[in-house]
């Protein structure tokens, strides 16, 4: 079923000489100048990417990402070349619109999931991780694709551009999964005014258009969402962990916690659960262990390394949330019911042409205030 928010942005600016259709017009013409590098560089009607989310980001939800105008991104995570081929190729399948691929960069099989994309075409390599070597950069740019790296500061992202990176995604704390100590916002006001060499998107948090608006009139060529497409329709993940997400707040959305600095922890944000708690109380034992001499510090970081092992698949597949990962990022509380992929963009939009609709009735008032001050009114 079309939705409003869908009919108005189908619809654009509306018949000539209709005069309530000519602000929310003029407002989306505005927003598509905005973002007009990041349409230009994605090749799509939106400049929103779908974050890359492994084992929810496959061909299903990235082809009606895509189908929708925005542009999907399927997360390579741990597949094989031969896995990630045959996601391509099904993904090729159920659109002809431009999607992107993300590869880990400490995929052992790096080479030749570069080499997969190379042959089936991909347009757009996004590397995520870790910082890029030379070798994998320029096995990406000879193939013909853009490449899309992610930076967690203003130095790292001049070195990406030097390097030859095309486009470069900031993410804050805010996202879900993986995440670094610096809050999206943060981020923004540190990387974009300083960076216009490349498109620069923003993801982490981003759950709503006015929110897109602001990142965009920063200097943003488009953003990244993740979570916001978790309960699409499309989306493959289990009806438990759709719920869990439905249920959930943002103060939901916690990173993992460590307990003693001598056994890093890479912080993942994901919402609380048993498992988080579980995870706790073997950090517990694992330091009570090692402190009385029963298991040397390799062998009790490895144990706890390998708690989280298959701990998403369990959640996103399975429907495991009591003891599964629940990667979310803190835009989860925006997640209030499953809608269809081209309907949450839609709203998207919507949110986003209201906002510049409302700076524009802002300028007009303080412009019609201020001609009746000078009029002495």
């Amino acid at each position: 079923m079309t939705t409003e928010a869908e009919r108005r942005i189908a619809s654009g600016p509306g018949p000539d000489g209709a005069d309530a259709q000519a602000p929310r017009g003029g407002a989306r013409r505005q927003l598509d100048r905005l973002w007009r590098r990041g349409l230009e560089f994605l090749g799509s009607e939106l400049a929103i990417m779908g974050g890359a989310m492994t084992w929810v980001s496959e061909r299903q939800l990235v082809a009606a990402i895509s189908n929708g105008g925005g542009f999907g991104v399927i997360a390579c995570g741990a597949m094989s070349p031969a896995q990630l081929d045959a996601e391509i190729a099904a993904t090729l399948a159920l659109t002809d619109r431009p999607f992107g691929v993300n590869l880990i960069t400490l995929h052992p099989q790096l080479t030749e999931l570069i080499d997969v994309c190379a042959r089936r075409r991909v347009g757009h390599v996004v590397l995520a991780g870790a910082l890029p070597s030379s070798a994998a950069v320029g096995r990406i740019k000879e193939s013909g694709a853009k490449l899309l790296c992610f930076a967690p500061a203003l130095v790292i992202a001049k070195r990406l551009v030097r390097m030859g990176v095309d486009a470069i995604v900031i993410e804050g704390m805010e996202a879900g999964g993986h995440i670094g100590p610096v809050a999206t916002g943060v981020l923004a006001q540190e990387i974009l005014p300083h960076l216009r060499e490349v498109p620069v998107f923003v993801a982490g948090g981003i759950g709503r258009g006015e929110a897109i608006v602001s990142y965009l009139e920063m200097g943003a060529a488009g953003v990244q969402l993740g979570t916001r497409f978790v309960c699409a329709h499309e989306s493959i993940a289990h009806p438990r962990f759709k719920q869990a997400f439905l249920r959930a707040g943002a103060r939901d959305a916690v990173p993992s916690t460590q307990l003693d600095p001598r056994f890093p922890v890479i912080p993942v944000r994901a919402l609380a659960n048993d498992g988080t708690r579980r995870f706790l109380e073997l950090q517990r034992q694992v330091l009570d262990r090692f402190t009385r001499g029963e298991v040397s510090q390799k062998d009790a970081q490895l144990e706890i390394e390998h708690f989280w092992a298959g701990a998403l698949r369990r959640a996103v597949i399975d429907g495991d949330i009591e003891t599964g990962s629940l990667m979310a990022g803190q835009s989860v509380g925006m997640v209030t019911r499953e809608q269809s992929t081209r309907e949450i963009l839609g709203e998207l939009i919507e949110q986003a042409v209201e906002a510049l609709m409302a700076r524009g009735r802002g300028g007009a008032a303080e412009s019609e205030n201020s001609s009746r001050s000078r009029a002495g009114v």
